[in-house]
């Protein structure tokens, strides 16, 4: 079973950062899953649509420029840190996990993300997009068709990959409070993938694991390698 680290190794070090980043695969993580929006200036990596609770700043994150976001203390002096410099922080046999909270123009989103693809030289086969917006995914799709495409949810529908067979899915992502162990089987007879979030009670990571699902994403990745024993 993957363990991604969730926002980075998010319960020792401040969520979306840098640290957090470098830390899970300190931890020996299988891969991160982070929080993006598009801003006029860039893709940036950032979970809210305000500044309260990160940044302690008022406002929305959209609203400020692109110099001020980047410069902006969330905890213990890391900085709201761009696509780029977060791919720079994994190595080319770890997973990334994007997962898209706000987007406006997907054809600049596919040429930035390329970009920073080629530039940090990750492994673009490691690379998945998620987000709860199944339209932005599909024009995604599109236009990188060899790109993973997870598809997100927090319900267990009466067609539980009906989603992800429209858009061509490489895995259902879906919330721990939805699954049960005859949606993963379900997901894995319609040929996807299944990944669960967010799991940081010891229980919750064994049984998901005795149900055979792929990964797991998880705020606290030590603790999930040494509950596993991996």
């Amino acid at each position: 079973m993957l363990i991604f680290a969730h926002r980075g190794a998010s319960k020792a070090a401040p969520e979306n950062t840098v640290k957090a980043f470098k830390l899970a695969f300190e931890q020996r993580a299988d891969g991160i899953e982070f929080d993006t929006y598009q801003h006029e200036s860039g893709i940036i990596v950032f979970h809210d649509r305000t500044l309260t609770r990160r940044a302690r700043e008022p406002g929305y994150l959209l609203d400020v420029p692109w110099q001020s976001l980047t410069e902006m203390d969330i905890g213990d002096g890391e900085h709201i840190p761009t696509l780029t410099e977060t791919l720079n922080c994994v190595p080319k046999d770890k997973w990334c996990n994007i997962e898209i909270k706000h987007l406006t123009d997907v054809d600049s989103w596919v040429k930035d993300v390329k970009a920073a693809v080629q530039q940090s030289g990750i492994n673009a086969h490691k690379l998945l997009i998620s987000s709860f917006n199944h339209h932005w995914l599909q024009a995604i799709a599109l236009r990188w068709p060899e790109v993973k495409i997870g598809a997100l949810s927090a319900s267990y529908e009466l067609d539980c990959t009906a989603s992800a067979r429209a858009l061509n899915a490489y895995s259902v992502n879906i919330a721990l409070d939805a699954v049960d162990k005859q949606f993963v089987q379900t997901a894995q007879q319609d040929g996807f993938n299944v990944f669960v979030y967010t799991v940081d009670e010891p229980r919750d990571m064994l049984m998901l694991n005795e149900w055979g699902v792929t990964g797991i994403f998880t705020n606290v990745p030590d603790v999930a390698l040494n509950v596993l024993s991996y």
